[in-house]
């Protein structure tokens, strides 16, 4: 939203909030946020007639604070979710068991008169989400045993010998069913969570899941002061072999390639398609000299690929190595995609590969301060010399020779 939305409705009366705004519309529109980006918000400030600067600025605040609420409340639930999601399952089940015992020395002691359905739902969820569905089911079993149990301790009278057994079978109905929405929903959001991060035609890893990896690796690079490769890769002669053979024999050659490419680096590097024929590989802790090994390699393969499928196919590779971290993906990404470029320009199929920065050699004390929590702990303050610290290192198996 542009300032055109202070400007459309500056005839407000409510000059004080006018003023106020003045002050702060440049840098509340500068970036696209605040009053711009919710022009109710600017709404509210200027209809606060007679209210002053400060209500006026408490009005145009509300939706902002109902958004970092929400914001905080997700966070809190993502955060006892990532926690459960990382205790041993069998722990979980374990708690899940005890809950459903509890649950049943609650239903016994308070009777018909409290229905505790609800809370035999809270095991119930917990092993399905985090487990299998399986495990729900079986947990279904078991709360509704331990129900029926209740009951029937309890000194309740029916009406009819075998209506107990009829609750019986209506809960576990529930249960389950219960159990097979929950288990869906989480095969869903899983399926949901996947294909937003990995190429649905190619089954490597998308624009999105390339940017946030490589991010990661900066900032570890930041860290550890350890080198990066960025290789961009475009396919040379791809529109032809789809205006000849259809768009089915170009998907498959898409695929192709993404299955050469993996096949020719670690498991532990991002193999990503960036959208239409543009490859990208991040290969951590990569310097200048393996960095041109591997391009070679991945070129040479792929051509002879091609050359069995007959495919005129050739491809354009640059190479950026980053000795020093850069500061941002889009670096990373400009630097590597201009020096493709520079291979389109000279004749394409060919390597261009440039270093970016310089090794780093810090301190000691430099590398305590700024990575703490990352320092082998015979890295003490009594070394002072950075090789004698690195062959340490290497003798524990903390980096490679």
């Amino acid at each position: 939203m542009e300032c055109l939305a202070y400007r459309n409705i500056g005839n407000s009366k409510n000059e004080g909030a006018i003023g106020y705004c003045d002050l702060v519309k440049q840098t509340r529109c500068s970036g696209n946020v605040g009053f711009c980006k919710h022009p109710e918000a600017l709404k509210k400030y200027l209809s606060g007639r007679g209210l002053g600067w400060k209500e006026g600025n408490r009005r145009a605040q509300e939706p902002e604070i109902a958004i970092a609420r929400k914001f905080s409340t997700d966070l809190v639930s993502q955060s006892i979710i990532e926690h459960a999601s990382s205790l041993p399952k069998p722990f979980l089940i374990v708690i899940a068991f005890i809950i459903v015992i509890l649950v049943g020395v609650l239903t016994r002691l308070t009777g018909p008169e409290l229905s505790s359905s609800i809370l035999y739902l809270i095991p119930i969820s917990l092993v399905t989400w985090f487990t299998k569905r399986w495990v729900g089911i079986a947990m279904s079993i078991v709360s509704t045993l331990t129900w029926f149990i209740a009951d029937a301790t309890s000194g309740v009278i029916f009406s009819h010998s075998s209506l107990p057994y009829w609750n019986g079978v209506a809960r576990f109905g529930s249960f389950f069913v219960f159990t097979c929405i929950l288990a869906a929903l989480r095969r869903v959001l899983e399926d949901e969570k996947e294909s937003s991060r990995i190429d649905s035609l190619t089954r490597v890893a998308n624009r999105k899941q390339f940017i946030e990896l490589a991010d990661m690796e900066i900032k570890r690079a930041q860290v550890d002061r350890s080198p990066f490769t960025v290789v961009y890769i475009d396919l040379d002669n791809f529109k032809w072999v789809n205006d000849r053979f259809g768009h089915s024999a170009g998907d498959n050659l898409l695929r192709l390639v993404a299955r050469t490419i993996k096949g020719n680096v670690r498991e532990t590097d991002t193999v990503a398609r960036l959208g239409g024929d543009e490859f990208a590989i991040l290969l951590p802790g990569i310097g200048a000299e393996l960095a041109e090994i591997i391009t070679g390699r991945i070129q040479k393969t792929n051509l002879e690929v091609m050359h069995k499928q007959d495919w005129p196919v050739t491809f354009s590779m640059g190479a950026a190595t980053f000795a020093s971290p850069p500061s941002t993906v889009d670096e990373v990404l400009k630097a590597s995609d201009e020096l493709m470029y520079g291979v389109k320009k000279e004749g394409k199929n060919n390597i261009r590969h440039e270093v970016f920065g310089k090794e780093e050699r810090p301190s000691v004390e430099t590398l305590r301060n700024e990575s703490n929590s990352f320092l082998p702990p015979f890295l003490d303050r009594r070394a002072t010399d950075i090789d004698h610290v690195n062959s340490e290192k290497r003798q524990r198996g903390w980096i490679r020779s």
